[in-house]
């Protein structure tokens, strides 16, 4: 596992696609895939708390050409079990995840690269400062939010997948959520965990979602 790590790390260093550390390798995929995903009625939970505003969110998908059925289910449902994620909602998927990882108390947030001091204010990452898609400041609900509590094991599992998952855009780990795509991996990974995924199920899922959110090779981390 170790030489597969480095291995895997030098194609990283030379920007090439979508990189995951992964029982089964690294396979190809397509724009076409799907995954479901247990979210119940998260969206809800977010905008009462306000980690969602109903208001900001619409607004945003209004001016992308208005949101899908599939994503309004993701903002309003109440019992979204095996809701799933296609190239057709994958942008409101990044939102709802990216809001659910900044938001969802977790020691990766509050002990974890992002608090670094060497990086500065953890409030000026693009995926706290370029959160504008809640009731106030990001901050206000960074780490704030209690809506998965996870087990000792279920954390274990979070932070050894998070280390081995990267995103082309900035090429760092989501144990490191700087940009959207970070964080709402790690939400992506906290998720799971807390519904009993495998280790290799968190992988596949990971990589899944980075092919639906990384259909070419970007250079930038923006929503």
């Amino acid at each position: 596992m170790k030489n597969e790590m480095n291995k895997i790390k030098k194609i990283l260093s030379g920007g090439v696609v979508i990189l995951l550390i992964a029982f089964f390798g690294l396979a190809p995929i397509e724009r076409q895939v799907a995954f479901a995903l247990d979210w119940g009625d998260m969206g809800m939970k977010m905008m009462a708390v306000g980690v969602v505003d109903k208001d900001k969110m619409e607004g945003l998908h209004l001016g992308r050409g208005g949101m899908t059925a599939s994503g309004r289910a993701m903002m309003y449902g109440n019992s979204n079990e095996n809701f799933t994620i296609t190239p057709e909602n994958s942008d409101m998927a990044l939102h709802m995840l990216w809001a659910f990882g900044l938001a969802n108390k977790n020691e990766i947030l509050e002990k974890g690269p992002m608090m670094d001091p060497k990086y500065g204010d953890a409030g000026r990452f693009a995926s706290t400062g370029g959160y504008t898609l809640g009731k106030g400041g990001a901050m206000e609900h960074y780490s704030m939010h209690s809506f998965v509590e996870l087990t000792a094991a279920e954390q274990k599992l979070v932070e050894k997948t998070a280390k081995n998952i990267f995103r082309p855009c900035c090429k760092n780990s989501a144990y490191f959520p700087d940009c959207n795509h970070g964080m709402a991996m790690l939400g992506l990974l906290e998720l799971m965990a807390s519904q009993g995924a495998s280790e290799k199920e968190m992988y596949k899922a990971a990589l899944e979602a980075n092919a639906l959110w990384f259909p070419e090779v970007k250079t930038s981390c923006g929503a």
